[in-house]
Parts: C-alpha cells; sequence; structure tokens
C-alpha cells in the first residue's frame, strides 16, 4: 500500500478488539491512521459460535454505538442481560443487580469476540483516514523531539505523532521499550463453553462461588444448539485449578455436564449439552508504566486482571476512550506532548491497578474453604444486597458510568 510522506497521527498496533476500536475511533475523529497487524481475523460466520464472549459494560457499548457499529453488531448476534445474581456456594445471602430497580432494564450485553472483530474490521476496510498493514509487525521504533519513528519488518518506515501499542498481554513493543511487568500467576484456568439447560436464563447473568474459583453463567443467544428450547443456551466461565481443568478436559460430555451441574448447584435445571471445553491461563498482569516516549499503552499490553467480573475488555475500551478524549482536546497541538500522554497513563493506571487488585482481593477471598472467611463471605453479600444504594454504586462503576 501506497503512503503519504507526511507524518501520521498515530501508528496502532494489534488490531484486536480493543487496538481496532482505537483505530476506528481516531480516524472518525478525523486523524490519519496506520493499523498494523500480524494476522488477517478469521471471517465471521453466522453457523460458528465463538468461546470467547465479551460482557459488555454500558460505557462500551455507548463508545461502540458512537462509531455506527453497535445496530449491526446487535443484529448479527448479542445478548443482553437485565439482570446479575451472585452468590457463595457455602451459603449465607445474595447480591442481585436488577435492571429495573437501577433504572437501567439492560445492564449489558454478551458478545462473541468473532462477531465484534468482524464489524470492527468491514469498518476499517472502508475508513478513508486508516492505512492498514496486515500481515506486517514492527522490528522496532525510536521517539523523537515531535514524532515516533515506527520501522515495519517488510513495509518500511513510519512517522507518527504517537505509537499506540495495542498488541495483547505479550505485547512485543512493551518488551522494545524496556517495561517492566508485575506478574502474578493465580494457577488457575477458566474453563469456557456453551451449554444448553432445562430451564431459561431469564436474562440474567448468575455467578457462583466455589472454594476453587467462581462459576458464570452468562445468558447467550438461541441457535448454539438444537435440541436447545428457547432462552436456554448460556455461555460459562468456570474458574478452577489447574489440576482440575486439566482433568476435566480430559472427562466424558456426560461427565463434564454432571459435574458442572451440580457446581451451579442446578440452579437452571438439567444441563442436557455442552460444547467440547476450552481452557485459559489465568495470571494478573500490570505494566508499571503506560508510557514510554511517544508510545503508549492500551488493553492487554497495559493490564490484564481477573475474568470474575468480566471487566478485561471494558478496561481496554475505556484506555481507549481516555485516549480519544486526550487526543481530541489537542486540536492543531501536539497529540504526543509527554505532559499530555502523562495525563492519560495517571488516570488509566490508577483506574486498571484499583480494578485488578480488587478483583483479585474478591477471589482471594471466596475462592478458599478456610474456616472464617466460608462463615462470613456469603452474609457479606446478603447484607450488601439489603442496602438498596450499594449494589447501585457497585454497577454504575462495573458499567463506566
Amino acid at each position: 500500500m501506497a503512503r503519504r510522506s507526511s507524518i501520521l497521527d498515530a501508528v496502532v498496533v494489534g488490531a484486536g478488539v480493543v487496538g481496532a476500536t482505537a483505530a476506528l475511533a481516531l480516524a472518525r475523529d478525523g486523524r490519519r491512521v496506520a493499523l498494523v497487524e500480524a494476522r488477517q481475523p478469521e471471517p465471521w460466520q453466522a453457523s460458528r459460535h465463538d468461546p470467547r464472549v465479551f460482557a459488555l459494560a454500558q460505557d462500551s457499548v455507548a463508545l461502540l454505538d458512537g462509531l455506527g457499529l453497535w445496530s449491526a453488531i446487535r443484529v448479527s448476534r448479542a445478548q443482553s442481560y437485565r439482570r446479575m445474581q451472585v452468590w457463595d456456594a457455602a451459603g449465607g445471602g445474595e447480591l442481585v443487580f436488577d435492571g429495573d430497580r437501577l433504572g437501567h432494564p439492560t445492564l449489558g450485553w454478551i458478545v462473541e469476540q468473532g462477531v465484534l472483530i468482524e464489524h470492527l474490521w468491514r469498518a476499517l476496510a472502508v475508513e478513508a483516514g486508516v492505512e492498514r498493514y496486515c500481515p506486517e509487525r514492527v522490528a522496532g521504533f525510536v521517539s523523537e523531539a515531535d514524532a515516533i519513528s515506527v520501522d515495519l519488518a517488510a513495509a518500511g518506515r513510519l512517522r507518527a505523532r504517537v505509537l499506540v501499542a495495542a498488541d495483547g498481554a505479550g505485547s512485543a513493543l512493551r518488551e522494545m521499550a524496556g517495561i517492566s511487568v508485575d506478574r502474578h500467576d493465580y494457577r488457575q484456568r477458566a474453563l469456557v463453553a456453551y451449554v444448553a439447560t432445562r430451564r431459561p436464563h431469564g436474562e440474567t447473568a448468575w455467578q457462583r462461588f466455589l472454594p476453587d474459583g467462581p462459576l458464570a453463567f452468562l445468558p447467550f443467544s438461541d441457535g448454539v444448539f438444537a435440541q436447545a428450547a428457547p432462552g436456554c443456551t448460556s455461555s460459562i466461565v468456570w474458574t478452577q485449578s489447574e489440576a482440575e481443568a486439566e482433568r476435566r478436559l480430559a472427562v466424558p460430555d456426560a461427565v463434564f455436564r454432571s459435574e458442572l451441574e451440580r457446581a451451579f448447584d442446578a440452579t437452571l435445571g438439567e444441563i442436557v449439552a455442552a460444547t467440547p471445553p476450552l481452557a485459559f491461563p489465568l495470571r494478573r498482569q500490570l505494566a508499571a508504566e503506560y508510557v514510554a516516549g511517544r508510545m503508549v499503552l492500551v488493553g492487554d499490553a497495559a493490564h490484564a486482571v481477573h475474568p470474575l467480573a468480566g471487566q478485561g475488555v471494558n478496561l481496554g475500551l475505556r484506555d481507549v476512550a481516555c485516549l480519544r478524549r486526550m487526543i481530541a482536546a489537542a486540536g492543531e497541538r501536539d497529540i504526543g506532548a509527554p505532559w499530555r500522554l502523562a495525563r492519560y497513563q495517571r488516570e488509566r493506571r490508577s483506574d486498571a491497578t484499583v480494578s485488578a487488585h480488587a478483583f483479585e482481593t474478591i477471589d482471594r477471598l471466596f475462592s478458599n474453604d478456610a474456616v472464617l472467611p466460608t462463615l462470613v463471605r456469603g452474609h457479606l453479600l446478603g447484607l450488601a444486597g439489603h442496602m438498596p444504594l450499594l449494589p447501585r454504586l457497585l454497577w454504575r462503576h462495573a458499567a463506566g458510568l
């Protein structure tokens, strides 16, 4: 692809959900952007169901809607949830978030990663302000006084005001910049699968805390299973020890469904079908810095968190919204000025760090069978559920409102 010689506003590296959204948002704001991605994504097919799903919060949906994407995403496949229910297997009360009571009938949406990528890439393909380089990778970069030079492995050199690293938890750009990372391995894995239950999910996101880790049932659109009744399909995220995950990946389907049904206390009745589960390792990972010269980290390159609250992609999209706001405020001035990027770092590192450690604290409190935590945690949930303002405050924070 031919390039104009003038300096770009931004080079975005990594075209997953966060990186693609960043490139599209900046281009829609009138900025000239180059998007660098190592692999072309597989085209989305309605007949296939991506096991990787996101629980999109209100602010994430608003961001996608503002980019003109949400209507098409919703038509393709998205499932709303109007209620959330959280409880502990050891007993005690429960914490319920009811959309009607909170004044937001739809609390969030469950959407497959593949659906989001498909619509983002469709939009990028026709966006005049985006130059795409795929397959391509960054060989190196150098921050200068007024720009950053980015050397691509095949296409030569790009110059821009800002380099946006959205290249995931194993970020090569973060490593090139010498940014250290605080890592904590949870020694857990998340099993994900689709299941069909005897009773409908009722547009409710369910989460039960078990000694080995939380188990979430997220309502999902129909169509995965021919035998499933309407409204009876869910996406599960089952956090457990590495040993148990390995064992459950190998057991027969009937055994897996039986153990899952028991772990969920048959809340939705018999589990009549399940797709083969996949497993993902879990770790907390926080970059020491979000900025190096004219490079900024966004998404998993900056922070990876425990999935129990479903906030990973939402935190990444909040990075995008913050960076977009900082760049828009610059107008014709230098969008990569050190003080401007420092403001982005202060805002986003604070939010992500607090969130990451909060999720970890909740997981430690509930994912164990020690006597004292077991005696009090369920009652704490029940107490929180009887304090009308607390669920509202917790939900508003999770929704980014």
